[in-house]
């Protein structure tokens, strides 16, 4: 293996309940409940899932909603679209916390 990412880890998700039964089975409770259909469609968060993925750099989730994506009908450039939105969220995130080393500057500057 090149890489510390194996896509074959993904198939070993739905076994993370294995040593807390407990929190695992009510993770994959809510975690069904929120992906699923509601207002929202699920082509609609797959593709917020995509996004956030991305943005937090889970390869195996970007793998996963990748493909979700795919099954539902969602085309190269609308994942794509997303996931630019995602980053200008990011970047916008990061200039926005510059507020505070704008702050202590202007102390510094009295």
């Amino acid at each position: 293996m090149d890489a510390y990412y194996d896509p074959k880890d993904l198939e070993d998700f739905p076994q993370i309940a294995e040593h807390a039964s407990e929190q695992g089975e009510a993770f994959f409770e809510y975690y069904s409940k929120a992906t699923s259909a509601g207002v929202l469609t699920e082509r609609e968060k797959s593709l917020i899932a995509l996004t956030v993925a991305t943005v937090r750099h889970c390869p195996y989730c970007i793998d996963a909603y990748t493909n979700k994506c795919l099954s539902l009908g969602v085309s190269n450039d609308e994942m794509m679209e997303a996931i630019h939105v995602g980053a200008a969220m990011v970047a916008g995130d990061t200039l926005a916390h510059a507020t505070q080393v704008r702050k202590i500057l202007r102390k510094k500057e009295m």
